[in-house]
Order: structure tokens, then sequence, then C-alpha cells
């Protein structure tokens, strides 16, 4: 299951759904993009210690893009930016989870509905 940043985000916010689910989990993984995204939110190099021994305490793996995800993604991109607004990094989450044949957990279904054949799991962070 690839796990969505804002699922993320939800955890290291302290939301309890988000910490159940989270350790509930096998085999999970994360976008190179994913990655990247939760480094640009840390605010110092505590946080960034923080992430990286979650990351790896809890076995999340990182997707790597490669030529065939970015090409897809610029695909997903022409096809979908006028008629739905998708955005760049979502467009690239996308690719690397059909290239991986990886589930998205999002609260975000919105940004995703428009692809086909991607399969979504919805996240809701309620209380």
């Amino acid at each position: 299951m690839m796990i969505d940043t804002d699922v993320l985000i939800w955890y290291f916010r302290g939301n309890n759904k988000a910490k159940k689910v989270i350790h509930s989990m096998d085999n999970m993984v994360i976008s190179a993009v994913t990655m990247m995204e939760l480094i640009q939110s840390v605010k110092n190099k505590q946080e960034l210690y923080t992430l990286r021994k979650f990351l790896t305490a809890n076995d999340i793996r990182t997707l790597h893009l490669n030529e065939e995800i970015s090409s897809h993604a610029v695909y997903l991109l022409e096809e979908y930016v006028l008629s739905d607004g998708i955005q760049l990094g979502d467009a690239l989450i996308a690719a690397t989870s059909l290239h991986y044949g990886e589930e998205i957990l999002t609260a975000n279904i919105k940004h995703y509905r428009c692809l086909p054949n991607l399969k979504l799991e919805k996240f809701t962070p309620g209380k």
C-alpha cells in the first residue's frame, strides 16, 4: 500500500486515526515525491531526523521515479490538467502507483478520482 503525503502529515500532527492505520499496516511504501514533500515540510534538523527514524522504524520503502513513470506523469498532466486540475506531485504519485501496482491510501480522493485504473483507499482523518 502506498501512503499519500497527506496521511503522513496527519500522522505527524498526532492524528489518532492516522497513527492507528499506519501502525496496523505491513508493506508500506511511499513515492519519492512524497519523501520530497515530507522533507520540504520539516522545520529543522531534529524534524528531519524524526522523519528518517520513523520511515526506518516502520520499514517504509521509497519507490523511486524512472523514465517510464516520468513519461506517464507527463501524459496524465496533458490529459487531466485542463479538465480536472491535476497537480504535478499528484500526477507523479499516481504514475508511481500505477507503475508499481500499488493502491494509494489518501484523504485526497478528489485529487486522483479522474485518473482511470488507479486503485484508491480513502483515509478519513476525523476524530
